[in-house]
């Protein structure tokens, strides 16, 4: 039980030991490096998907684990900021002495998204089941009439 790891799916390459991968893992690891085990940030961007409704984009964040409090959206200009914040729920000591395994990540995470053809007074957001679902209207497009010159 106390030898629990991670699966990694290229433990499954049977072509042989190869030491420099080893030695690159073994420098990761030995640095701190900021990515984890898996070649991945642990402080990973959350996913999201934006789908074209027509009059509006809507834009689907998967945000687990945090409360509505924890998520800010913030304009400026033309960018949209999306920022979640996790704390640290034990203290280092507990870390230590009860956990055999953490690897739940905790700290800051943004992303960020042009809102150039948005009507950002009439954005919608919406938070539940660890989603956070944003409607963002359409800016009506203006189309530019012909004009016609005079030589003079």
């Amino acid at each position: 039980m106390f030898e629990l790891r991670p699966y990694r799916k290229n433990n499954q390459n049977l072509s042989g030991y190869n030491p420099f991968r080893e030695m690159e893992d073994f420098e990761k690891h030995f640095f701190d490096d900021p990515f984890d085990y898996f070649g991945t940030s642990a402080l990973a961007e959350f996913k999201t998907d934006i789908k074209d409704e027509g009059d509006s984009y809507l834009i689907e964040a998967d945000l687990p684990g945090f409360s509505k409090g924890d998520i800010h959206l913030d304009i400026d200009g033309n960018l949209l900021t999306i920022k979640a914040e996790r704390h640290s729920e034990h203290e280092e000591k507990d870390k230590k002495h009860k956990y055999i395994r953490c690897e739940r990540s905790y700290g800051s995470y943004c992303r960020q998204f042009d809102v150039s053809g948005v009507d950002t007074d009439g954005i919608k957001a919406k938070y539940e089941d660890g989603v956070l679902k944003l409607t963002l209207p359409k800016k009506p497009e203006i189309a530019e009439k012909g004009k016609h010159l005079e030589i003079e």
